[in-house]
């Protein structure tokens, strides 16, 4: 665990922030903080590049933040008794252009996998907003919520296999136009509690040369011809928010320059089980 400096703030009559440089000595004097590090003194307040102490930025190389950061931790817990879906982020701040952007990571008493990377913000009415995202490993259907995000595509009527752990390809009737309804990097799975497939890499629809499948290049299980075929979006690429009653959500900014940031909102909507 790493070790932090704790500041004390008579106006708020406690601790507000806590800084990742360590120092071998500390003391205030003419209205200016000093700190001592390996014999030499440093002045805070007086450099313009933040985050950065003693000429370092990276403190802490294996801190869960990736090293030093501004970090932000708060939570969204409005109507604590509901179950909701957070969707979005929408951000006041100063920064001016995406590389002073916040990085986010979302957490919630159902799931932790909510992130947002800073390039994914866009500029809408003079805030920054971003849908929040999932990681991108395969969901696990023993939890109920990835359940919603399971579609229907529809009958296989042919099964063509090399095995376990090699190429699977899937047909389907030509009525069926499977490539308005995938993509690749979806999951697939068959109608057996459902059993999982394998990870999509090839769609081939092409009505005219008789072509409407699904391939999966590394089978994980092989389905049965006549099964009800599903998947799953890329938890990555398409964004469902995150479950929970609420949301506890820490951001952090790698700028040298100053950022402000002035409020924190988020788009919810209610659950319906």
């Amino acid at each position: 665990m790493a070790e932090y400096t704790l500041t004390y703030s008579d106006g708020f009559q406690g601790f507000p922030s806590f800084y990742s440089y360590i120092p071998d000595f500390m003391i205030g004097m003419n209205n200016y903080f000093y700190t001592f590090k390996k014999g030499d003194i440093y002045r805070h307040n007086t450099n313009e590049n933040r985050n950065v102490f003693y000429g370092v930025t990276d403190l802490f190389p294996n801190d869960p933040y990736k090293g030093a950061k501004s970090r932000i931790t708060s939570v969204f817990n409005d109507q604590p008794l509901e179950n909701k879906l957070f969707k979005t982020i929408n951000l006041e701040s100063s920064f001016t252009t995406q590389l002073h952007a916040w990085d986010g990571i979302f957490d919630t008493d159902i799931q932790d996998t909510g992130f947002i990377e800073y390039e994914w913000f866009e500029k809408k009415e003079g805030a920054w907003f971003a849908f929040i995202r999932n990681e991108g490993n395969v969901p696990s259907l023993d939890k109920d919520y990835v359940l919603r995000s399971l579609n229907g595509i529809g009958n296989c009527d042919n099964v063509f296999t090399a095995g376990i752990g090699l190429a699977t390809t899937i047909t389907f009737p030509l009525t069926l136009n499977v490539g308005s309804i995938i993509s690749i990097g979806d999951q697939l799975y068959s109608t057996n509690n459902p059993i999982l497939i394998g990870e999509v890499t090839s769609v081939n629809f092409d009505l005219s040369a008789g072509q409407n499948s699904i391939t999966v290049a590394n089978t994980i299980n092989i389905p049965n011809i006549g099964d009800f075929i599903l998947y799953i979006k890329n938890q990555t690429a398409e964004s469902y928010g995150v479950l929970g009653h609420y949301c506890e959500f820490t951001l952090t900014n790698t700028a040298t320059e100053a950022v402000e940031m002035f409020a924190v909102e988020a788009e919810v909507m209610k659950s319906f089980p």
